[in-house]
């Protein structure tokens, strides 16, 4: 377990580096229109994240409930109005080395989007990690 675990911290201080390679960081925002809530995803370059996977993260930080995959504009309605009050983790999953997680505070079916905090692959690690951890002992 101890193997893995530096072998994740390695990866991720790897990918953190700020040297040139054909891999780009995701960026999401949300917003409502219309009603809706929109989730708009892009790389750092500006493309679109085409057919991401957006999900919901369990506690332990595995993969949970698949809420839909981005279109070709990089876009994607979300559907939240039966998920519990409180706060979930959401992950934008464009790939290997691309993906985007967001903390959305859920209160009555809806999002205080001046609450929502983009999390930065790093510090996901790391609570995952510490999760991992907390549950091993």
């Amino acid at each position: 377990m101890l193997r893995l675990l530096t072998s994740l911290l390695i990866f991720g201080s790897v990918l953190s580096l700020d040297t040139p390679a054909e891999a780009h960081q995701i960026e999401s925002a949300l917003r409502y229109l219309n009603g809706d809530l929109e989730l708009n995803s892009s790389f750092s370059n500006g493309q679109p994240t085409e057919n991401a996977i957006v999900r919901l993260l369990n506690p332990d930080g595995t993969p949970g409930q698949e809420l839909g995959r981005t279109d070709s504009a990089g876009r994607l309605i979300l559907n939240i109005k039966n998920l519990e009050d409180g706060i979930v983790d959401l992950q934008v999953d464009g790939g290997p080395g691309h993906r985007d997680y967001l903390e959305l505070p859920i209160d009555s079916g809806t999002v205080n989007l001046d609450e929502v905090v983009s999390l930065p692959f790093g510090l996901a690690l790391v609570g995952l990690l510490a999760s991992v951890r907390r549950q091993s002992d």
